[in-house]
């Protein structure tokens, strides 16, 4: 199983955030972590984490988790110790100008071993066009500072889709981006959200397909493959595979989602409602049908692919017609898109039948 932890603390709030997230709220951290560690308790039983069915991986996100200082991060792992697997994959979100030194070695005391930083660009003028707190000094220093405080696994998103973004901003920032002793890349186009700064101003997002599959074949020609629509690496992060494999995950945190089996667990998204109560879980029962929807979009849109065994027979008819046109391959009774990009045109394609 995995573990996610929502931190939803933030030093400033991005133009293009939908995420359930705080920049007003800092005086309740301490509350929160508190609040975090209730429900931990409770999901452990609830899931039967126990040495023989452990977590895999563990996964802090936001939010902006290095707006926490670590010192409030000991209680949680404590708590977890005896119920993780051998070799599990700890990772920390982290914003380039809250992760100073002495926060890093702090997350890596309690057992961090992976950050993902929140860089987006090392273009200043397209940083601030998109909200960031940081420039791309911040962003170079933070990277170099978690290498050399001794973390190996390494991470750092890029965004693009956005307006004004050429190809040769593109490639400067894939090129920075390589220069740094990173292991994975998570790319991400610019969407536009409801109840967010862009929402007014949807021209903000301006994406070329051309520029798009540049920048895919820019970034795998560099050595990292890519194992989903938005994830490159020379080494996948086991969080992220974990997800598109359909396993069960705990959802710790104001904001996050749990699942296991056929029901997916929501906290309170209101901050101050989930301290006051950390249990107080909407739960969602899931039919065949919407679980067969969700192997099939994660599957698709990831090298994990999808059981060919699973679908009916109308939609492995569609599914032949799809592999005969070559946007499918079929290897070992399981289907595998051969173009993320169209992912989900060709999973409702064959959900349809």
């Amino acid at each position: 199983m995995l573990l996610y932890i929502h931190i939803p603390f933030c030093d400033s709030k991005c133009s293009y955030c939908a995420f359930n997230s705080y920049v007003d709220k800092f005086s309740l951290r301490k509350k929160y972590m508190d609040a975090l560690l209730v429900q931990l308790e409770h999901e452990l039983e609830r899931f039967g984490t126990t040495p023989q069915n452990p977590i895999e991986t563990v996964f802090i996100g936001g939010g902006t988790p290095s707006t926490v200082d670590a010192a409030l991060y000991v209680p949680l792992f404590e708590k977890i110790a005896p119920f993780l697997g051998e070799g599990c994959e700890i990772t920390s979100e982290a914003n380039p100008n809250s992760a100073t030194p002495e926060w890093l070695e702090g997350m890596k005391r309690v057992g961090v071993n992976r950050v993902s930083f929140g860089v987006q660009s090392f273009d200043d003028a397209k940083l601030t066009a998109l909200g960031r707190a940081h420039n791309s000094a911040q962003a170079l220093n933070a990277v170099r500072n978690a290498a050399q405080i001794g973390f190996e696994r390494l991470s750092l998103d890029l965004i693009y889709g956005v307006a004004g973004d050429t190809r040769p901003l593109l490639e400067r920032d894939v090129s920075t981006a390589f220069s740094l002793p990173i292991d994975h890349i998570s790319l991400y186009a610019l969407t536009i959200e409801e109840a967010t700064a862009f929402e007014k101003t949807p021209e903000k997002a301006h994406e070329e397909l051309d520029l798009t599959r540049w920048l895919f074949k820019e970034i795998a020609d560099r050595g990292f493959e890519q194992y989903e629509i938005s994830n490159f690496g020379r080494t996948p992060s086991r969080h992220n595979l974990g997800y598109w494999e359909h396993k069960p995950y705990i959802g710790l945190g104001s904001g996050a989602v749990g699942f296991l089996r056929n029901r997916r667990f929501y906290p309170p998204n209101d901050i101050q409602t989930y301290i006051a109560d950390p249990l107080a879980a909407h739960v969602e029962e899931l039919t065949p049908g919407d679980l067969l929807s969700e192997k099939l979009f994660l599957g698709l849109r990831s090298k994990i692919g999808v059981d060919a065994g699973i679908l009916n027979a109308a939609q492995r008819k569609e599914a032949d017609i799809l592999l005969r046109a070559g946007l499918l391959e079929e290897r070992g009774g399981r289907l595998y898109n051969t173009d993320f990009l169209l992912a989900d045109e060709i999973a409702l394609r064959i959900e349809g039948f």
